[in-house]
């Protein structure tokens, strides 16, 4: 998907700019053109003599550059940084089951178990600790579950006591949802027992979508629902039902649990963490292939992406005079240009040379 993004100012009316982001066509770097002065109470003079500041350069002739799409590209980087971490330390963690799994029963082998459970235990928490930093780590594109899709991750729950089957005894019925502060928009939808699984769930979601809340079945007779992780702080405590007020939300489990795995467990224990080890190993290995295919098509996009010459060298040029002129307004044109560039961004693009 083809983003455009554009040095603009981060409120009306606002003296300041920022890198944001907007749909558009492929990505271009494109020279705007400042609004013509006007000639209404004693035109552009008149406000210059009043003491209001003159539009800065850089503002007045944005440049326009794919930054969606370097987003795009600084989270699928993140997230390959963050799963190669964890499919090393998985790799540890397999290798030494597998050992203790394998190895001849002896007196000295009984001898080593001591510390071969303290060293499969530092090994279980340095992937349990980068797990648990993975919000911070991953650039946004790696769920719970280490999973990349390309898109903001999302948080799975649950909603206590909502389930299929309390529904349905309650018969046909209309049913209000909020998210939020109390007094917010609600949204209902209305339940029969005759509708199927796929029915309920389907209406629920309908309901719940326009709040930034997505629901489907579990498998179990009960519903899962999801937001982005961004989202979840103000969803959690914050969703309401008519009939029920406040409700709670309970957050569903990551599959992979290795604090529960057991350093001094017996084999069938073992084998057990070797399975869940296995498998994560093959989620994480689907994921690096994701990310890797999201971040080449992003860079064959960006690179494909037409520039017009003209307009980039006048761009280029006009940023270069800025930056050559030390007065306070050109200053300001820099400053205010470069506020929201962050650190990902910058190593996003070094990477696509």
């Amino acid at each position: 998907m083809a983003m455009e993004t554009t040095l603009r100012p981060t409120t009306a009316g606002s003296t300041g700019g920022t890198l944001g982001t907007r749909a558009g066509a492929a990505s271009r770097l494109v020279k705007t053109h400042a609004a013509e002065p006007t000639t209404e109470n004693g035109g552009a003079g008149k406000a210059a003599s009043s003491g209001a500041p003159a539009p800065a350069p850089l503002r007045s002739n944005a440049a326009s550059i794919g930054g969606a799409l370097q987003d795009q590209v600084a989270r699928a980087q993140q997230a390959l940084d963050y799963l190669d971490q964890v499919a090393s330390q998985l790799e540890s963690v397999k290798g030494e089951l597998t050992s203790r799994l394998t190895s001849a029963r002896g007196a000295a082998r009984q001898r080593s178990d001591s510390q071969a459970s303290t060293q499969l235990g530092a090994q279980v928490r340095q992937l349990a600790s980068t797990l648990s930093a993975r919000r911070k780590r991953a650039g946004g594109g790696v769920d719970a579950n280490l999973n990349f899709t390309g898109k903001p991750a999302v948080q799975r729950f649950r909603i206590r006591g909502l389930d299929l089957a309390s529904l349905r005894s309650a018969g046909p019925q209309s049913v209000a949802f909020s998210v939020g502060g109390v007094g917010g928009p609600q949204l209902s939808v209305n339940l029969d027992p005759d509708q199927t699984d796929e029915e309920i769930a389907e209406a629920l979601n309908r309901a719940l979508a326009p709040m930034g809340v997505n629901a489907g079945l579990d498998g179990q007779g009960g519903f899962v629902f999801t937001t982005p992780e961004a989202n979840w702080p103000a969803v959690k405590d914050s969703i309401a039902i008519s009939g029920r007020g406040r409700v709670a939300t309970e957050e569903v489990p990551a599959e992979l649990a290795p604090q529960q795995w057991p350093a001094n467990g017996t084999g069938d224990a073992l084998r057990a963490s070797l399975r869940e080890v296995v498998q994560a190993l093959e989620r994480v290995r689907r994921s690096r292939d994701a990310a890797g295919s999201a971040l080449s098509a992003a860079t064959v996009e960006m690179t494909q992406a037409t520039t017009p010459p003209p307009e980039a060298q006048d761009a280029a040029q006009e940023f270069a005079s800025t930056a050559s002129n030390p007065d306070y307004e050109s200053l300001l044109s820099l400053t205010s240009a470069l506020v929201g560039v962050s650190r990902e961004r910058v190593l996003a693009l070094l990477g696509l040379r």
